[in-house]
Protein backbone atom coordinates (compact mmCIF):
# COMPACT_ATOMS: atom_id res chain seq x y z
CA UNK A 1 0.00 0.00 0.00
CA UNK A 2 0.98 3.63 -0.45
CA UNK A 3 1.21 5.45 2.89
CA UNK A 4 1.41 8.89 1.29
CA UNK A 5 -1.51 11.24 1.88
CA UNK A 6 -3.74 11.98 -1.07
CA UNK A 7 -3.77 15.59 -2.35
CA UNK A 8 -7.25 16.02 -0.84
CA UNK A 9 -6.06 14.79 2.57
CA UNK A 10 -2.96 17.01 2.47
CA UNK A 11 -5.08 20.06 1.72
CA UNK A 12 -7.67 19.26 4.42
CA UNK A 13 -4.97 18.36 6.90
CA UNK A 14 -3.26 21.74 6.47
CA UNK A 15 -6.52 23.61 6.99
CA UNK A 16 -7.47 21.46 9.96
CA UNK A 17 -4.11 22.00 11.66
CA UNK A 18 -4.51 25.74 11.17
CA UNK A 19 -8.02 25.63 12.62
CA UNK A 20 -6.79 23.72 15.66
CA UNK A 21 -4.05 26.29 16.26
CA UNK A 22 -6.34 29.29 15.77
CA UNK A 23 -9.52 28.09 17.47
CA UNK A 24 -9.38 24.75 19.33
CA UNK A 25 -6.26 24.97 21.52
CA UNK A 26 -6.99 28.58 22.58
CA UNK A 27 -10.51 27.48 23.62
CA UNK A 28 -9.44 24.65 25.94
CA UNK A 29 -9.33 26.83 29.04
CA UNK A 30 -12.67 28.42 28.11
CA UNK A 31 -14.22 24.98 27.64
CA UNK A 32 -13.07 23.82 31.09
CA UNK A 33 -14.24 27.02 32.77
CA UNK A 34 -17.65 26.87 31.10
CA UNK A 35 -18.14 23.23 32.04
CA UNK A 36 -17.22 23.98 35.66
CA UNK A 37 -19.68 26.91 35.72
CA UNK A 38 -22.47 24.80 34.23
CA UNK A 39 -21.82 22.03 36.75
CA UNK A 40 -21.95 24.49 39.63
CA UNK A 41 -25.25 25.84 38.27
CA UNK A 42 -26.75 22.36 37.91
CA UNK A 43 -26.60 22.49 34.10
CA UNK A 44 -23.71 20.17 33.38
CA UNK A 45 -25.57 18.37 30.56
CA UNK A 46 -26.18 21.60 28.63
CA UNK A 47 -24.50 22.19 25.28
CA UNK A 48 -21.41 24.32 25.71
CA UNK A 49 -21.32 27.70 24.01
CA UNK A 50 -17.57 27.22 23.48
CA UNK A 51 -18.29 24.41 21.03
CA UNK A 52 -21.45 25.90 19.54
CA UNK A 53 -19.65 29.14 18.65
CA UNK A 54 -16.92 27.21 16.85
CA UNK A 55 -19.21 25.05 14.72
CA UNK A 56 -20.16 27.84 12.26
CA UNK A 57 -16.46 28.64 11.86
CA UNK A 58 -15.67 25.00 11.05
CA UNK A 59 -18.50 24.83 8.57
CA UNK A 60 -17.44 28.09 6.92
CA UNK A 61 -13.94 26.61 6.58
CA UNK A 62 -15.39 23.53 4.80
CA UNK A 63 -14.27 21.31 7.68
CA UNK A 64 -17.69 19.80 8.31
CA UNK A 65 -18.84 16.14 8.19
CA UNK A 66 -15.35 15.10 7.13
CA UNK A 67 -16.08 11.52 8.25
CA UNK A 68 -18.84 10.90 5.68
CA UNK A 69 -17.43 8.09 3.52
CA UNK A 70 -17.04 8.27 -0.21
CA UNK A 71 -19.98 5.94 -0.92
CA UNK A 72 -22.30 8.12 1.19
CA UNK A 73 -20.90 11.51 0.25
CA UNK A 74 -24.10 12.80 -1.30
CA UNK A 75 -26.96 12.39 1.15
CA UNK A 76 -30.16 14.45 1.00
CA UNK A 77 -28.38 16.77 -1.46
CA UNK A 78 -25.76 17.46 1.20
CA UNK A 79 -22.20 17.25 -0.07
CA UNK A 80 -19.87 15.64 2.45
CA UNK A 81 -16.10 15.44 2.13
CA UNK A 82 -16.39 12.10 0.33
CA UNK A 83 -13.19 10.70 1.82
CA UNK A 84 -12.09 7.09 1.94
CA UNK A 85 -11.25 5.56 5.33
CA UNK A 86 -7.55 5.99 4.57
CA UNK A 87 -8.03 9.64 3.61
CA UNK A 88 -10.05 10.47 6.71
CA UNK A 89 -7.79 8.68 9.21
CA UNK A 90 -5.08 11.40 9.43
CA UNK A 91 -7.79 14.01 10.02
CA UNK A 92 -9.28 11.97 12.87
CA UNK A 93 -5.81 11.84 14.43
CA UNK A 94 -5.56 15.63 14.44
CA UNK A 95 -9.02 16.06 15.97
CA UNK A 96 -8.17 13.45 18.63
CA UNK A 97 -5.53 15.72 20.16
CA UNK A 98 -8.37 17.46 22.04
CA UNK A 99 -11.16 15.09 23.19
CA UNK A 100 -14.03 17.46 22.42
CA UNK A 101 -12.68 18.82 19.12
CA UNK A 102 -14.45 16.27 16.90
CA UNK A 103 -17.85 17.72 17.80
CA UNK A 104 -16.82 21.12 16.43
CA UNK A 105 -16.50 19.49 12.99
CA UNK A 106 -19.63 17.29 13.40
CA UNK A 107 -17.33 14.27 13.44
CA UNK A 108 -17.91 12.92 16.95
CA UNK A 109 -19.08 9.51 18.08
CA UNK A 110 -21.67 8.08 18.26
CA UNK A 111 -23.20 10.45 15.71
CA UNK A 112 -20.73 9.50 12.96
CA UNK A 113 -21.59 5.81 13.12
CA UNK A 114 -25.29 6.54 13.48
CA UNK A 115 -25.31 8.86 10.47
CA UNK A 116 -23.56 6.25 8.34
CA UNK A 117 -26.04 3.62 9.57
CA UNK A 118 -29.09 5.72 8.70
CA UNK A 119 -27.57 6.75 5.38
CA UNK A 120 -26.98 3.11 4.41
CA UNK A 121 -30.01 1.38 5.90
CA UNK A 122 -32.70 3.94 6.75
CA UNK A 123 -35.72 4.61 4.56
CA UNK A 124 -36.37 8.00 2.97
CA UNK A 125 -38.61 9.17 5.81
CA UNK A 126 -35.96 8.32 8.41
CA UNK A 127 -33.30 10.15 6.42
CA UNK A 128 -35.43 13.28 6.26
CA UNK A 129 -36.43 13.11 9.93
CA UNK A 130 -33.09 12.14 11.50
CA UNK A 131 -30.21 12.16 9.05
CA UNK A 132 -30.74 15.68 7.72
CA UNK A 133 -30.73 17.32 11.19
CA UNK A 134 -27.74 15.18 12.23
CA UNK A 135 -25.76 16.26 9.17
CA UNK A 136 -26.64 19.85 9.97
CA UNK A 137 -25.50 19.39 13.58
CA UNK A 138 -28.90 20.45 14.93
CA UNK A 139 -29.53 17.25 16.93
CA UNK A 140 -27.46 14.48 18.54
CA UNK A 141 -28.02 10.72 18.68
CA UNK A 142 -27.12 7.66 20.74
CA UNK A 143 -26.42 3.97 20.07
CA UNK A 144 -28.30 1.72 22.50
CA UNK A 145 -26.75 -1.75 22.52
CA UNK A 146 -24.84 -2.57 25.74
CA UNK A 147 -26.78 -4.17 28.62
CA UNK A 148 -25.98 -4.73 32.32
CA UNK A 149 -27.50 -8.19 32.69
CA UNK A 150 -25.48 -9.90 29.95
CA UNK A 151 -21.90 -9.93 28.69
CA UNK A 152 -22.41 -7.46 25.86
CA UNK A 153 -18.94 -8.16 24.49
CA UNK A 154 -20.88 -10.91 22.69
CA UNK A 155 -23.52 -8.97 20.76
CA UNK A 156 -25.60 -12.12 20.31
CA UNK A 157 -26.31 -12.01 24.07
CA UNK A 158 -28.45 -8.88 23.73
CA UNK A 159 -31.63 -9.55 25.70
CA UNK A 160 -33.75 -6.48 24.91
CA UNK A 161 -36.97 -7.77 23.39
CA UNK A 162 -38.50 -6.31 20.23
CA UNK A 163 -41.94 -7.69 19.34
CA UNK A 164 -44.07 -6.77 16.39
CA UNK A 165 -47.68 -5.91 17.19
CA UNK A 166 -49.58 -4.88 14.08
CA UNK A 167 -47.96 -1.83 12.53
CA UNK A 168 -45.67 -1.23 15.50
CA UNK A 169 -42.69 -2.74 17.27
CA UNK A 170 -42.77 -2.85 21.08
CA UNK A 171 -39.42 -2.61 22.87
CA UNK A 172 -38.63 -3.79 26.40
CA UNK A 173 -35.10 -3.79 27.74
CA UNK A 174 -32.43 -2.47 30.07
CA UNK A 175 -29.40 -0.66 28.61
CA UNK A 176 -26.33 1.05 30.04
CA UNK A 177 -23.19 2.88 28.92
CA UNK A 178 -25.33 4.61 26.31
CA UNK A 179 -23.16 7.57 25.36
CA UNK A 180 -24.79 10.93 24.69
CA UNK A 181 -28.22 9.86 25.93
CA UNK A 182 -28.29 12.55 28.64
CA UNK A 183 -27.67 15.35 26.15
CA UNK A 184 -30.91 17.34 25.76
CA UNK A 185 -30.17 17.51 22.02
CA UNK A 186 -30.24 13.69 21.71
CA UNK A 187 -33.28 13.06 19.50
CA UNK A 188 -32.96 9.43 18.39
CA UNK A 189 -31.62 6.12 19.68
CA UNK A 190 -30.31 3.51 17.24
CA UNK A 191 -31.49 0.57 19.35
CA UNK A 192 -30.49 -3.09 19.11
CA UNK A 193 -32.74 -5.87 20.41
CA UNK A 194 -33.92 -9.40 19.75
CA UNK A 195 -36.83 -9.88 17.36
CA UNK A 196 -36.64 -13.66 16.87
CA UNK A 197 -35.07 -15.78 19.66
CA UNK A 198 -35.62 -18.94 17.58
CA UNK A 199 -33.63 -17.77 14.54
CA UNK A 200 -29.97 -18.71 13.95
CA UNK A 201 -27.70 -17.07 16.51
CA UNK A 202 -26.59 -14.15 14.33
CA UNK A 203 -30.04 -13.53 12.85
CA UNK A 204 -31.96 -12.95 16.09
CA UNK A 205 -31.19 -9.25 16.48
CA UNK A 206 -32.62 -6.19 14.76
CA UNK A 207 -32.05 -2.44 14.92
CA UNK A 208 -34.68 0.25 15.22
CA UNK A 209 -34.72 4.03 15.19
CA UNK A 210 -36.40 5.09 18.44
CA UNK A 211 -37.35 8.75 19.06
CA UNK A 212 -35.85 9.99 22.32
CA UNK A 213 -39.21 11.42 23.39
CA UNK A 214 -41.07 8.13 22.94
CA UNK A 215 -43.23 7.06 25.89
CA UNK A 216 -41.66 4.38 28.04
CA UNK A 217 -38.03 5.57 27.89
CA UNK A 218 -36.49 6.30 31.29
CA UNK A 219 -33.01 7.63 31.98
CA UNK A 220 -32.11 5.88 35.24
CA UNK A 221 -28.81 7.63 36.01
CA UNK A 222 -25.63 9.02 34.51
CA UNK A 223 -22.60 6.77 34.99
CA UNK A 224 -19.27 7.92 36.35
CA UNK A 225 -16.19 6.95 34.34
CA UNK A 226 -13.22 6.31 36.65
CA UNK A 227 -14.24 9.27 38.79
CA UNK A 228 -15.37 11.58 35.95
CA UNK A 229 -19.05 12.18 35.26
CA UNK A 230 -18.09 12.77 31.61
CA UNK A 231 -20.58 15.61 31.14
CA UNK A 232 -21.79 17.14 28.90
CA UNK A 233 -21.65 14.05 26.66
CA UNK A 234 -21.70 11.33 29.26
CA UNK A 235 -23.03 7.79 29.51
CA UNK A 236 -26.29 6.63 31.07
CA UNK A 237 -28.24 3.64 32.28
CA UNK A 238 -31.73 3.57 30.75
CA UNK A 239 -34.91 1.53 30.43
CA UNK A 240 -37.22 0.76 27.49
CA UNK A 241 -40.60 -0.17 28.95
CA UNK A 242 -43.22 -0.94 26.32
CA UNK A 243 -41.77 1.64 23.92
CA UNK A 244 -43.69 1.66 20.62
CA UNK A 245 -42.35 2.71 17.22
CA UNK A 246 -43.73 2.27 13.67
CA UNK A 247 -42.53 -0.81 11.77
CA UNK A 248 -40.98 1.57 9.23
CA UNK A 249 -38.38 2.49 11.85
CA UNK A 250 -36.57 -0.83 11.41
CA UNK A 251 -33.18 -0.68 9.70
CA UNK A 252 -32.59 -3.04 6.76
CA UNK A 253 -35.01 -5.68 8.08
CA UNK A 254 -35.65 -8.14 10.89
CA UNK A 255 -32.65 -10.24 11.78
CA UNK A 256 -30.14 -7.80 10.29
CA UNK A 257 -29.01 -6.13 13.52
CA UNK A 258 -25.77 -8.07 13.84
CA UNK A 259 -24.84 -7.39 10.24
CA UNK A 260 -25.46 -3.66 10.73
CA UNK A 261 -23.43 -3.64 13.96
CA UNK A 262 -20.45 -5.27 12.27
CA UNK A 263 -20.56 -2.82 9.36
CA UNK A 264 -20.97 0.14 11.69
CA UNK A 265 -18.06 -0.77 13.96
CA UNK A 266 -15.45 -1.07 11.20
CA UNK A 267 -15.14 2.63 10.32
CA UNK A 268 -15.84 3.54 13.96
CA UNK A 269 -12.77 1.64 15.08
CA UNK A 270 -10.62 3.49 12.56
CA UNK A 271 -11.97 6.77 13.95
CA UNK A 272 -11.42 5.77 17.59
CA UNK A 273 -7.92 4.43 16.99
CA UNK A 274 -6.73 7.45 15.04
CA UNK A 275 -8.14 9.81 17.66
CA UNK A 276 -6.24 7.81 20.28
CA UNK A 277 -3.07 8.15 18.24
CA UNK A 278 -3.57 11.93 18.16
CA UNK A 279 -4.11 11.91 21.91
CA UNK A 280 -0.92 9.89 22.42
CA UNK A 281 1.03 12.25 20.14
CA UNK A 282 -0.01 15.18 22.26
CA UNK A 283 0.88 13.32 25.46
CA UNK A 284 4.36 12.63 24.07
CA UNK A 285 4.73 16.28 23.08
CA UNK A 286 3.77 17.41 26.58
CA UNK A 287 6.08 14.80 28.08
CA UNK A 288 9.08 16.05 26.10
CA UNK A 289 8.43 19.70 26.97
CA UNK A 290 7.91 18.92 30.65
CA UNK A 291 10.99 16.70 30.86
CA UNK A 292 13.15 19.38 29.28
CA UNK A 293 11.95 22.06 31.71
CA UNK A 294 12.23 20.21 35.06
CA UNK A 295 15.38 19.45 37.02
CA UNK A 296 15.83 16.57 39.44
CA UNK A 297 19.04 15.33 41.08
CA UNK A 298 21.20 17.79 39.17
CA UNK A 299 19.95 16.98 35.68
CA UNK A 300 16.85 17.73 33.68
CA UNK A 301 14.29 14.98 33.67
CA UNK A 302 14.93 14.70 29.92
CA UNK A 303 18.56 13.79 30.66
CA UNK A 304 17.53 10.86 32.85
CA UNK A 305 18.07 7.62 30.95
CA UNK A 306 14.72 6.18 31.99
CA UNK A 307 12.95 9.20 30.49
CA UNK A 308 14.85 8.89 27.24
CA UNK A 309 13.96 5.19 27.01
CA UNK A 310 10.28 6.00 27.53
CA UNK A 311 10.32 8.76 24.94
CA UNK A 312 11.95 6.42 22.42
CA UNK A 313 9.49 3.62 23.19
CA UNK A 314 6.57 6.04 22.92
CA UNK A 315 7.68 7.18 19.47
CA UNK A 316 8.03 3.56 18.31
CA UNK A 317 4.65 2.53 19.71
CA UNK A 318 2.80 5.53 18.25
CA UNK A 319 4.25 5.09 14.78
CA UNK A 320 3.58 1.35 14.77
CA UNK A 321 -0.02 1.90 15.84
CA UNK A 322 -0.51 4.55 13.16
CA UNK A 323 0.88 2.36 10.38
CA UNK A 324 -1.28 -0.59 11.45
CA UNK A 325 -4.39 1.58 11.57
CA UNK A 326 -3.67 3.08 8.16
CA UNK A 327 -3.19 -0.44 6.80
CA UNK A 328 -6.59 -1.44 8.21
CA UNK A 329 -8.21 1.66 6.68
CA UNK A 330 -6.59 0.96 3.31
CA UNK A 331 -7.68 -2.68 3.34
CA UNK A 332 -11.26 -1.67 4.20
CA UNK A 333 -11.22 0.69 1.22
CA UNK A 334 -9.84 -1.78 -1.31
CA UNK A 335 -11.33 -5.07 -0.08
CA UNK A 336 -14.16 -4.25 2.33
CA UNK A 337 -14.72 -4.48 6.08
CA UNK A 338 -15.02 -8.26 6.11
CA UNK A 339 -11.64 -8.75 4.45
CA UNK A 340 -10.09 -6.34 6.97
CA UNK A 341 -11.61 -8.02 10.03
CA UNK A 342 -8.27 -9.21 11.41
CA UNK A 343 -6.62 -5.81 10.99
CA UNK A 344 -9.64 -4.08 12.55
CA UNK A 345 -9.41 -6.39 15.58
CA UNK A 346 -5.66 -5.80 15.81
CA UNK A 347 -5.90 -2.01 15.90
CA UNK A 348 -8.58 -2.21 18.58
CA UNK A 349 -6.08 -4.05 20.77
CA UNK A 350 -2.99 -2.06 19.80
CA UNK A 351 -4.17 1.57 19.81
CA UNK A 352 -5.87 1.82 23.23
CA UNK A 353 -3.08 -0.11 24.97
CA UNK A 354 -0.47 2.06 23.26
CA UNK A 355 -2.29 5.24 24.26
CA UNK A 356 -2.68 4.11 27.88
CA UNK A 357 1.04 3.37 28.12
CA UNK A 358 2.23 6.59 26.48
CA UNK A 359 -0.15 8.75 28.50
CA UNK A 360 0.91 6.95 31.69
CA UNK A 361 4.57 7.74 30.95
CA UNK A 362 3.61 11.37 30.28
CA UNK A 363 1.76 11.54 33.60
CA UNK A 364 4.83 10.15 35.35
CA UNK A 365 7.04 12.80 33.78
CA UNK A 366 4.67 15.53 34.99
CA UNK A 367 4.78 14.35 38.61
CA UNK A 368 1.88 15.69 40.68
CA UNK A 369 0.83 17.92 37.79
CA UNK A 370 -0.04 14.87 35.74
CA UNK A 371 -2.64 13.75 38.27
CA UNK A 372 -4.79 16.88 38.17
CA UNK A 373 -6.63 18.88 35.53
CA UNK A 374 -3.85 21.45 35.09
CA UNK A 375 -2.83 19.25 32.16
CA UNK A 376 -5.09 17.19 29.86
CA UNK A 377 -3.33 13.93 30.73
CA UNK A 378 -5.47 12.53 33.54
CA UNK A 379 -8.69 12.80 31.54
CA UNK A 380 -6.88 11.54 28.43
CA UNK A 381 -5.87 8.41 30.34
CA UNK A 382 -9.44 7.81 31.48
CA UNK A 383 -10.63 8.25 27.91
CA UNK A 384 -8.03 5.84 26.51
CA UNK A 385 -8.74 3.25 29.20
CA UNK A 386 -12.46 3.48 28.49
CA UNK A 387 -11.89 2.81 24.79
CA UNK A 388 -10.36 -0.56 25.67
CA UNK A 389 -14.00 -1.51 26.31
CA UNK A 390 -15.92 0.75 23.94
CA UNK A 391 -15.75 -1.43 20.82
CA UNK A 392 -15.29 -4.71 22.65
CA UNK A 393 -12.73 -5.75 25.29
CA UNK A 394 -9.19 -6.72 24.35
CA UNK A 395 -9.80 -10.35 25.24
CA UNK A 396 -12.51 -10.74 22.60
CA UNK A 397 -10.36 -9.26 19.86
CA UNK A 398 -7.25 -11.21 20.87
CA UNK A 399 -9.28 -14.42 20.86
CA UNK A 400 -10.56 -13.69 17.36
CA UNK A 401 -7.09 -12.77 16.08
CA UNK A 402 -5.60 -15.97 17.47
CA UNK A 403 -8.33 -18.15 15.97
CA UNK A 404 -7.94 -16.53 12.55
CA UNK A 405 -4.18 -17.02 12.76
CA UNK A 406 -4.47 -20.66 13.88
CA UNK A 407 -7.08 -21.26 11.23
CA UNK A 408 -4.48 -20.52 8.55
CA UNK A 409 -2.73 -23.73 9.60
CA UNK A 410 -5.80 -25.80 10.52
CA UNK A 411 -4.47 -25.83 14.06
CA UNK A 412 -7.79 -25.60 15.85
CA UNK A 413 -10.15 -27.12 13.31
CA UNK A 414 -12.14 -23.92 12.82
CA UNK A 415 -11.71 -20.22 12.29
CA UNK A 416 -13.25 -17.22 13.98
CA UNK A 417 -15.11 -16.16 10.85
CA UNK A 418 -18.54 -14.82 11.82
CA UNK A 419 -21.49 -15.02 9.45
CA UNK A 420 -22.92 -11.55 8.92
CA UNK A 421 -25.36 -12.00 6.05
CA UNK A 422 -28.71 -13.67 6.28
CA UNK A 423 -30.50 -12.49 3.18
CA UNK A 424 -30.81 -8.99 4.63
Amino acid sequence: MDFDYSPKTRELRARLLQFMDEHIYPAEATYSAELAANTAAGKRWSALATIEHLKPKARAADLWNLFLPIDSATVLSYEGAGLTNQEYAPLAEIMGRVPWASEVFNCSAPDTGNMETIARYGDDASKVRWLGPLLEGRIRSAFAMTEPEVASSDATNIATRIERQGDEYVIDGHKWWISGAADPRCAVFVTMGRTNPDAPRHAQQSMLLVPADAKGITIVRPLNVLGYDDAPHGHVEMLFDGVRVPVGNILLGEGCGFEIAQGRLGPGRIHHCMRLIGMAERALELMCKRAASRTAFGRTVAQQTVTQERIAEARCKIDMARLLTLKAAWLMDVAGNKAAKTEIAMIKVVAPNMACQVIDWAIQAHGGGGMCDDFPLAYAYVHARTLRFADGPDEVHRNAIAKWELGRYGADGHTAAVPVTHGC
